[in-house]
């Protein structure tokens, strides 16, 4: 009797770095990165109301580069508490989508107070960036030196 492989789809023929490992075939464990990542940006758009979808609209079609994408991922890391988040911890399990959708739907002040908060953290950004003396282009995208 032969036993099988682990990952039963894997084809013997395609190469190991080309393979789906079985965490990823199995698909149960969700994507997290260390801080707030700009693909969860769409994600919170229908949390809250107008002002905050015309926000999430017009960020997610931003590069991640540019300095509203920049200001928006500083206040989700602030609001979603990101640098107190562990690989190992039930945040993490979650995912940072979730995690993300769980701070918007947890806020308890109005959108104009979200837009406040992204209009503060595109403030500090700017001094920031002027302290390092990196540059905003025309198209608002941010290049360091």
């Amino acid at each position: 009797m032969t036993r099988r492989s682990r990952c039963a789809n894997i084809n013997p023929h395609t190469p190991r770095r080309m393979q789906r490992t079985d965490y990823e075939a199995l698909d149960m464990y969700p994507r997290s990165e260390i801080l707030f990542p700009h693909r969860c940006v769409g994600t919170l758009k229908r949390l809250r109301g107008p002002q905050w979808q015309e926000l999430v609209t017009r960020t997610a079609s931003l590069p991640e580069t540019h300095i509203d994408s920049l200001a928006f991922a500083l206040m989700m890391i602030r609001m979603s508490k990101c640098m107190n988040c562990d690989l190992g911890s039930y945040k993490a399990s979650l995912g940072c989508c979730a995690c993300a959708r769980r701070a918007i739907n947890a806020h308890k002040g109005s959108d104009g107070v979200l837009i406040r908060r992204f209009e503060r953290a595109r403030e500090e950004l700017r001094e920031y960036l002027k302290s390092i003396d990196a540059q905003i282009k025309e198209d608002g995208t941010v290049v360091t030196k």
